[in-house]
């Protein structure tokens, strides 16, 4: 809980941590618990804890604390749970001085990993302070969007970066992190895509992972589809959400916003279930990119804080929020942002993307420019350069 007066990690008895993963939102607590599954796999042997979520859990690592449970974004939020992550970090800082894993991996989440990178440093427990423990990053942060000096303090306390994107690797040229490009997981030999465009299927509705940008984003989405299905547009609306919480939450919203006697076929279904659906209403993040590789046609809804979004408007310096909007450099999907994320407006891009062909031909076409341009394969993935780090002496100098 966020409002916990102390927070205590659970010991790992008996032997040493091999890999300690720490993701701070649903899509790297999936990308991660693929890479512990690849793990489990060929090295069974290997002690692995994770500070994340359940999808880590379930797939062989030990579950320290579920910080998904808390995922915030933006200014106001972080500094609404300020004391919260002061007493995980502290707590967790302790456990790793304390266990001493061979390897850290650090997924994304960059205003807590990278901080926490850093006091490993400075504490002398990782390899760049001195001790043992090499430090891994696992999905750079989007440095090529904005903060692009970060990835000199990136040099500074990591020892490698696995990215997604093979245009990020140039982003780091001109440091000394050794960074390269890993695949991006929704493409990686096996994955199997949650997402699919069926012309027979419901409008979905995909608010994001973080309870805070649901509770803004979600009552916009149902508006929508509310009034388009009024206009004689829609029939079925499924609702994608991440978490037991996350459930709780769009129940109450749908609720308030009529409830059935408004949107009455309206399911829920949990995020991973393979679901089909032939327009789709979704937030800017990791689930926008994978709505986009499945060819399904549909537009970005986003509000956040108006403090945060203030503030944002003036330190983002690109034209697009979606990731497949960015990499294509056009509106593959239009994006409706704080205001202009009214009823009316999203009703109009339902019924566009439910009855023009051209919209679902553009949806298929633009599908497969976004693979080829993910397509650069990679040498080697993250399982393989995290077990790298694992056969790999400490320095000379290692230990405290």
């Amino acid at each position: 809980m966020a409002d916990d007066s102390h927070i205590e990690l659970p010991a790992m008895e008996g032997r040493r941590v091999d890999v300690l993963f720490i993701a701070g939102e649903h899509s790297g607590d999936e990308h991660a618990a693929e890479v512990i599954r690849g793990i489990r796999k060929k090295a069974p042997e290997l002690s692995i804890a994770a500070v994340g979520g359940g999808r880590m859990e379930a797939a062989g690592a030990v579950l320290l604390h579920d910080l998904t449970a808390t995922s915030v974004v933006g200014l106001v939020e972080v500094l609404r749970h300020y004391r919260y992550f002061k007493r995980l970090f502290d707590a967790l800082l302790r456990w790793v001085g304390e266990h001493r894993p061979r390897v850290v991996v650090l997924v994304d989440y960059p205003g807590f990993n990278l901080r926490f990178a850093a006091a490993l440093k400075t504490t002398g427990l990782s390899r760049k302070g001195g001790g043992e423990t090499a430090v891994y990053g696992y999905i750079s942060p989007q440095i090529w969007a904005w903060k692009a000096r970060r990835r000199f303090r990136m040099a500074e306390v990591l020892d490698e970066l696995g990215v997604i994107f093979p245009f990020e690797v140039d982003c780091f040229a001109d440091t000394e992190l050794d960074t390269r490009f890993v695949g991006h997981p929704f493409l990686l030999a096996g994955a199997e895509p949650s997402l699919r465009f069926d012309a027979a299927g419901p409008v979905l509705l995909l608010p994001g992972s973080r309870l805070q940008p649901i509770g803004r984003i979600l009552p916009a989405m149902l508006r929508g589809a509310a009034q388009a299905r009024r206009e004689g547009w829609l029939d079925a609306v499924t609702v994608i959400y991440p978490s037991s919480g996350a459930r709780a939450l769009i129940e109450r919203i749908h609720a308030a916003e009529g409830g059935d006697s408004v949107l009455p076929r309206l399911d829920l279904v949990p995020a991973g279930e393979s679901t089909g659906g032939r327009a789709v209403l979704t937030s800017s993040g990791t689930m926008s990119l994978s709505c986009a590789l499945a060819g399904i046609p549909g537009a970005i809804v986003y509000r956040a804080h108006p403090l945060t979004y203030f503030i944002g408007r003036r330190v983002v310096s690109v034209p697009y929020l979606g990731i497949a909007n960015l990499i294509l450099k056009r509106p593959f999907y239009p994006e409706f942002i704080q205001g202009d994320a009214t009823a009316a407006n999203l009703a109009c891009e339902l019924r566009q993307c439910l009855h023009d062909p051209e919209r679902c031909a553009a949806a298929a076409e633009g599908a497969v420019e976004l693979r080829d341009a993910l397509a650069a394969p990679a040498r080697e993935g993250p399982l393989d350069r995290i077990l790298d780090h694992m056969r790999r002496p400490a320095p000379p100098s290692g230990g405290r």
